[in-house]
């Protein structure tokens, strides 16, 4: 997980949700309170020009902190903890349905990312992946 990207109750309730769930997904633990909304997607670069939805991907797959466990070149992500993805050749679907869902550690990204992140972050997951 990224250095201060939870801080008090929130890093104490994640702290204690993978000491006991770890897992474990019928472990009793629930959370306290909601997760804030996602940000809308958006297919606008900073200067009014159009993104194209790799770009976009490649953003969210940033910004979402898929680095901080994934491997993934093409974004200059590092992480160990996940499969690594330039070592995989992923179809989109496969992508946006691990993404939507979760597994086994992965956690799910469906009410945390839109439908429409989800689907950008798998066209661009898919078209680097395995290269």
């Amino acid at each position: 997980m990224p250095a201060g990207l939870l801080h008090g109750q929130d890093a104490a309730d994640v702290a204690t949700y993978i000491a006991k769930c770890a897992g474990n997904p019928s472990c009793g633990v629930t959370a306290s309170k909601t997760a804030a909304p996602a940000p809308p997607a958006t297919t606008t670069a900073p200067g009014g020009g159009a993104t194209s939805p790799l770009a976009l991907g490649k953003q969210i797959f940033g910004s979402a902190g898929c680095g901080s466990c994934h491997t993934l070149k093409d974004a200059g992500a590092t992480g160990t903890v996940g499969p690594n993805l330039d070592q995989l050749k992923l179809s989109k679907t496969r992508v946006a349905k691990q993404v939507t869902n979760g597994g086994k550690i992965m956690p799910a990204f469906k009410g945390r990312l839109s439908t429409a992140q989800i689907d950008a972050v798998a066209a661009y997951v898919s078209s680097v992946a395995g290269k």
